[in-house]
Formats: structure tokens, sequence, C-alpha cells
């Protein structure tokens, strides 16, 4: 269906501000107690807000955002997916199930490469998030991988892995490593040499985002690829030691290493091998990718360049072609909201540090790079801090506020919409202080983007993707453990309307959630929403 202009809502009266939709990333509503970072601090705008007639809570996790079930802790993408899609769309985690479940994965073009490559004495290697968070990977997801590499006849298998403690507990590793040093030694023998080869903490190794930190990245290319780090025996004796070295240590931040046997490294990548990134999740899947397919690669030098069959669990980048080969197809996300406003002429803004600047744009379109108008649209990123985000908890927030600000002055754009970052990055350090001040940081530019849409005569939306902040610390027999991972909290919805020219009242939606947001935008811009979107939460009673 080719996409046609929105038709005027009838009974809606034009106003000259602009819709403006905040996301509070990782701010969502929690159980009001000392755990709760949201409840603990100072936040009087948005205490205010929660006090208004034009708000409800938003389920933003499982099924509400595709994921396969309502266990499922909601993430950025998926939720910046569903708030521009208007619809739920299945997402990573549950395409990647179906497929290995139906066998269609084993079928695919790739795979069957991979079987080639395998079968024929070269090595398969799998890289990737060993944990089962489900934001990124999960780890029964590789098990079926391993289990099919060995049931179909390949050789050498080695797996790099990547330390969670982010989606999951701080220090879990162990809890993941074990069984799957005892699946590969089960699975090895008759001919077939299954081990781990290499890994390091998410944070610290392959996993960067954004073109952050491609040191992250070159950690990770010097012990998958190349066999260079810090050696041990095994995964396991790895993260011990670094465990008994530094009491303070944490999975996400440990420092790569290299498993070794008298020979030296067991599993470096060399000309002729496959390579399986196993995420499915696609952020911090691309620097990765591009490092092993780009024949032009200048982010750092890579030494050795080995000429080898790369294939991702999902293709993460459908518009730049990243990677080139993929296990799962993503799903096919059309008809978003950024194309009916184009299409519809109204001109819109998009803002966010680099830490979220993907998902106010690529994200909240489908998955799709650059603009979709760029005659009607204007997207801006402030750089990030290279720092933990604990220790400049306020981050780029003011500097965002700064902007949107200046563009709702401007009249330029009817529709902003903007992330601050600050409740999620913040909240993943568990650091109590750091997060209460992110939150409060957020309070306060949202105190300045309300008094510029009241002198403009706009509408303001306040909203958030998933909850993080919001539960700082888990306790257990007496013991407090940092809470450093989404939570399945619902997140607020808050209409504030200073335009004073249409009445607006709550629609009734029985489970409203994150896909109900593209409706609603459209109602407050006098668009009749698409048919096939999600309802609005809001109607015009007069």
């Amino acid at each position: 269906m080719t996409i046609q202009p929105l038709s005027p809502l009838v009974g809606y009266k034009p106003f000259d501000g602009p819709v403006v939709t905040v996301i509070m990333d990782g701010v969502g509503i929690g159980s009001k107690d000392e755990r709760d970072g949201v409840f603990v601090a100072n936040t009087p705008v948005l205490d205010e807000l929660l006090t208004e007639p034009l708000q409800l809570q938003l389920k933003a996790h499982g099924t509400a955002v595709g994921l396969p079930t309502d266990e499922d802790m909601g993430n950025s993408e998926v939720g910046h997916n569903a708030l521009g899609a208007g619809r739920v769309f299945a997402q990573g985690a549950k395409l990647v199930n179906q497929a290995l479940k139906s066998g269609t994965v084993f079928q695919g073009e790739a795979w069957q490469k991979l079987k080639k490559i395998g079968c024929g004495g070269k090595t398969i290697h799998f890289i990737g998030l060993l944990s089962d968070g489900n934001v990124h990977s999960h780890i029964d997801q590789l098990f079926v991988l391993l289990d099919q590499c060995a049931a179909e006849g390949m050789h050498n298998v080695r797996v790099h892995v990547l330390l969670d403690g982010r989606d999951v507990g701080q220090k879990s590793a162990l809890k993941y490593l074990q069984p799957l040093e005892e699946k590969l030694a089960a699975l090895s023998g008759e001919g077939r040499d299954f081990r781990i080869a290499s890994g390091g903490g998410r944070m610290v190794t392959t996993m960067d985002r954004y073109n952050a930190d491609w040191q992250v990245v070159q950690n990770g290319w010097k012990a998958h690829v190349l066999g260079v780090g810090r050696t041990f025996p095994s995964a396991s004796e790895a993260v011990q030691s670094y465990y008994d070295e530094d009491p303070e240590m944490t999975d996400q931040y440990m420092p790569s290493f290299v498993v070794t046997d008298a020979a030296g490294p067991v599993g470096t990548i060399e000309d002729g091998d496959g390579v399986v990134f196993f995420n499915f999740r696609g952020d911090r899947a691309i620097e990765i990718s591009r490092a092993f397919e780009e024949p032009d690669f200048k982010e750092f030098d890579r030494v050795r360049v080995p000429q080898v069959f790369y294939a991702g669990m999902m293709q993460y980048d459908g518009d730049a072609l990243i990677p080139k080969n993929y296990l799962v197809s993503p799903p096919a996300i059309d008809h978003v909201l950024g194309e009916y406003l184009c299409c519809s002429k109204i001109t819109s803004y998009s803002i966010s540090e680099t830490q979220k600047f993907g998902h106010v744009t690529y994200f909240w379109n489908g998955n799709r790079s650059g603009y979709i108008d760029e005659s009607m649209e204007k997207y801006e990123e402030i750089p990030s801090d290279k720092i933990a985000f604990d220790l400049k908890p306020w981050m780029k927030a003011g500097e965002i506020t700064d902007k949107v600000v200046a563009a709702i002055a401007s009249g330029n754009y009817k529709f902003i919409r903007l992330n601050y970052p600050n409740g999620d990055m913040v909240g993943h350090t568990g650091m109590v202080p750091a997060i209460r001040i992110a939150v409060e940081t957020v309070d306060l530019c949202l105190n300045r983007i309300l008094r510029a849409v009241k002198k403009a005569g706009g509408i303001v939306v306040v909203t958030a993707d998933h909850g993080n902040a919001d539960c700082m610390w888990t306790e257990k027999n007496g013991r407090k453990t940092p809470m450093v991972a989404h939570t399945l909290n619902p997140v607020p919805c808050i209409i504030k309307d200073y335009s004073g020219v249409n009445r607006f009242a709550l629609s009734g939606v029985e489970k409203p959630g994150l896909s109900n947001v593209a409706a609603t935008i459209c109602t407050l811009l006098g668009l009749v929403p698409p048919d096939e979107y999600d309802a609005s939460l809001v109607t015009i009673t007069s």
C-alpha cells in the first residue's frame, strides 16, 4: 500500500505551537519506596504532571512490544519501534525463536554456507553476549546452534563469549559459563572439537554502539581474531581470577581474555573460517560487523583481516546492509509515523545525544537509516561523553534541552521528539546517588521544555520507552543487590495541552501500550490516525 497523506480530523482546531514528545529513557513507574530511583528523586515537575487529567500508564515490555512473553523486559530498540510504528511487530528474540523452532534458519543460504565451511574442516566461530537476559541474545539460542553444528558434522567450533552483568546479575558470568563449558565438552569427541576461545565484558569488549568508543571493538578484535590479550586456561578461570583480583569487578566491565593451551590461543579466526555474531539486537552488533566486512575500514588498525564468511543472527541495519549475510530476517516494519507525517507535510525535529540518537531516528523509523524526507525533517545528535555515566549523570540533557527550546521557538517544526538517556544509561550503573541525580536532571530539563511549549502554545507528550531507574536494587535475605537491568514496570504517558484550542479526553483504551502513542500524536496534530495503527489514547470531545 502506498503511503497517502492523512486526512484532517473532524472538529479539530489548528494551533500555532508544536507537539513535543519527550521520551524519558528508563524512567518507569516503580514501587514508590526507597528502591525506586524515580520516587526518591526530587521531581516536582514530573510529580505535578502526574496529577494531570490526561495521564495514564503504558505497558512497555513483553508482548506489548513484540517480545515472546510478559516475563521479557522491554528495551529501547523495541520500545522505539513500537512508539514510531504505531503497532506491535514480532521482535528479535521472538523471530529468532520461531526460526529456530521451525528449523527455517537451518534451511537458509547463510547457514548452508556455514555448514559447508564447518564440514570442510574450517572453524565456525560464534561471538555474542552470553546470558539469558533476552535483550541482546539468549544462551538457549546459542545452544540450539551448537547442537545443530554437531548434528550436521561440523568439526571445529569456537565460542567467543561477551559477559553481560547488565541485563542480568552484575556478577553472574559463571552461571552461564559453566553450562556452556559442559555443553561444549559433551559435544566434543568423535572428530569434533568445540571450545571457548576468548571473551570479555560487554562494555569494554566488542559491543560498542553509535561510534561511541571504537577501542571497545578493537579490544574484541584483538581477543577474538588475533588471540592477543591476557591468557587463561579456561573462560571460567579467567572470570574467577578477575573476581579474586578485584572484589569490585563486575561482568560488564571485565577486561578481555584469551583461552590458551600448550600450543597457544585455541581459537584465533583464520582465512576460510565462518563467523556468526549471535546477538539478535542490532545496536551493539553493527560496529563489529563493519570490522569484519568493510574492505576500507578505518576505525582502527585490524593488523590482520582474515577472509571469512561472516553472518549476523539478524541483519542489524537494513539500509546499510549490515551485515550482508544473516540467519534470520528482521521484522518488516512499514508505514511508520515518520512516513505519514512527511507525506502529510508535517515538519519534524528529532534529537538526542549519541547514546540514544539512533533510537529517536533509526529505531523510531522502523529500523531505517537516514532521513525519510530531508526536506521535512531535521535530525540532530549531541556527542555523548566518553566516561562512565555515573561520573557525570547529567550527561548531555542540558545541551539537548537548549536545542529543543530553540527549535520550539523557531516555529519551524510542528512535531518534535527527543530522548533523555539519563534514566537508562545511569540506571545501568547501579549507582544510587548517580541515578537520583540523573532523574532530577531530566526533571529540571522537563521544566524548561514545558515553559517553552507553553510560550509557543503547543502540546507536550511525556513518556518513556521502558523502566530502569525505577528499581535501583533488590533485596534477598537481608542483602541488597544492585538492579542494573530494565524493569517490567509500566511507564507514564502524560499529555499537557498548552494550546487551549481543543478539548481532549482519554479514549479508554483497554490495554494501553507504547504502540498507542503514534496514533495519539496523529490525533494531537489534527490528523486521522492510519487504520492499521493501534488506537489513540485521546479523542476530541468538542
